[in-house]
């Protein structure tokens, strides 16, 4: 009895952080187009010149960032994350996706503006696209309407969060990743086998 009970609270407490991160996308954009369409815009332009993908974001947002270049690997983009060993030099044709939730990071500032200098398209995904310090080194600005550490005052007279500091921001960015990958494959016309095919064996 009280295992199902307890079952019955973790699918409880699943469905809120789920019905909550779901929220974000309902939310209007306006005047910006919705995300997931300049994502897939982007980088199918991409794509179609022949371009390398790079990806960049800091702490758990890093993460993200780390999470969909390995599907746009598998997608069969030529996908690289900054300050990898193996990365190479951005140039035209090449896009820098980054990832600055609050707005503004010093090393996001400098890896976007070091990716424009050499010709680089730079899209940057934000939940503060018109006060950020990275939106001033973007080509084109992805926004995610989402609670981030600027947002989350952390008053402690406050009831606990159920996601805290950035994490609505963080998954959104997950659940947003997803969409775009579904979405590029029906775009590039990428089959499950052949996405499958392109899946380490080193593991």
């Amino acid at each position: 009895m009280a295992s199902q009970s307890q079952t019955s609270s973790m699918a409880s407490l699943a469905s809120q952080i789920c019905s909550h991160i779901a929220s974000i996308f309902s939310k209007p954009t306006h005047p910006h187009p919705p995300v997931l369409d300049v994502l897939v815009a982007e980088l199918s332009s991409t794509a179609a010149q022949n371009g390398s993908v790079f990806l960049y974001g800091v702490g758990r947002e890093g993460l993200m960032m780390k999470a969909l270049c390995m599907r746009l690997a598998h997608l069969g983009f030529s996908a690289h994350l900054v300050f990898d060993m193996t990365t190479p030099p951005i140039t035209t044709n090449d896009l820098l996706i980054a990832s600055a939730g609050p707005g503004g990071f010093s090393t996001v500032d400098a890896i976007c503006s070091v990716a424009r200098s050499h010709g680089g398209r730079v899209l940057l995904l934000t939940a503060q696209p018109e006060t950020g310090s990275c939106v001033a080194h973007a080509s084109v600005v992805g926004y995610v309407p989402a609670q981030t550490m600027a947002d989350d005052g952390g008053d402690a007279a406050e009831s606990r969060a159920l996601l805290p500091m950035g994490s609505v921001y963080e998954g959104a960015l997950f659940v947003l990743f997803e969409m775009v990958v579904y979405r590029l494959g029906e775009v590039l016309g990428q089959s499950p086998e052949a996405i499958r095919a392109r899946h380490t064996n080193l593991e």
